[in-house]
């Protein structure tokens, strides 16, 4: 693809905040950089868009090239086009939020990345770039989404109880929830399917197992029923 142009074009860039849910912690996937500039510094994942390739399709790519992350829940964040932001050019950044089920899923540096690791979100080093801007931007979008719609499902393993589903929305919004008033909206919303299972291999009495019902979430959209926790 060659085309030209009057004006000078800026690079673009894609970023990607990978979330997962590692109880009692919210963590973020990082890669240390293993090319300047920030060489050896901690970043998010991302890389340039190729001309023939689509702004998801970039950041899919780039998950995988640079950490082994492939099939996880992707969505669009925010473009950010300070003048400034990169060091070796005007770059704009369209960044990507991604949830991830930590135990489906092995992390593996490669390309440009030394080594990819998880951090809490409140204990991240500082990082390349604006990074720190848009890791923020990412917890703030997770937060505010998690109580209208059902994207936390997305960190928890596809069978859960009702104890693990609440302390996710307690450890991402970083706050205590009371357990009766919780557990009578989660149900009362009929989007969990109750399973004739319960935990395994626990110190305690085993609790019953469920699991979220998409089919059923997407009925209670059309009939104009809102998901808020």
């Amino acid at each position: 693809m060659t085309s030209t142009y009057k004006y000078p074009r800026p690079a673009l860039t894609v970023d990607c905040v990978v979330f997962g849910l590692d109880e009692p912690e919210l963590k973020v996937l990082l890669i240390r950089r293993d090319l300047e500039p920030f060489r050896g510094k901690w970043a998010l994942p991302g890389g340039f868009v190729h001309l023939d390739e689509s702004l998801e399709d970039a950041a899919k790519r780039e998950l995988r090239e640079e950490t082994g992350l492939e099939k996880v829940f992707l969505e669009q964040l925010y473009t950010y086009g300070n003048v400034e932001r990169d060091p070796r050019e005007r770059v704009v950044t369209v960044a990507y939020y991604a949830l991830v089920r930590l135990s489906e899923h092995r992390v593996v540096a490669s390309t440009d990345a030394r080594d990819a690791a998880w951090f809490g979100v409140h204990d991240v080093p500082r990082l390349a770039f604006d990074h720190d801007r848009i890791l923020k931007a990412a917890y703030q979008r997770l937060q505010n989404k998690l109580r209208y719609e059902p994207v936390g499902f997305e960190l928890l393993p596809k069978k859960f109880t009702l104890r693990q589903l609440q302390r996710l929305y307690e450890i991402i919004l970083d706050r205590s929830l009371d357990k009766r008033n919780f557990r009578k909206k989660i149900l009362g919303m009929e989007v969990l399917e109750e399973l004739d299972e319960v935990e395994a291999d626990v110190a305690h009495r085993a609790a019953r197992l469920y699991r979220f019902n998409p089919k059923r979430y997407r009925e209670m959209v059309k009939r104009g029923v809102n998901f808020e926790i």
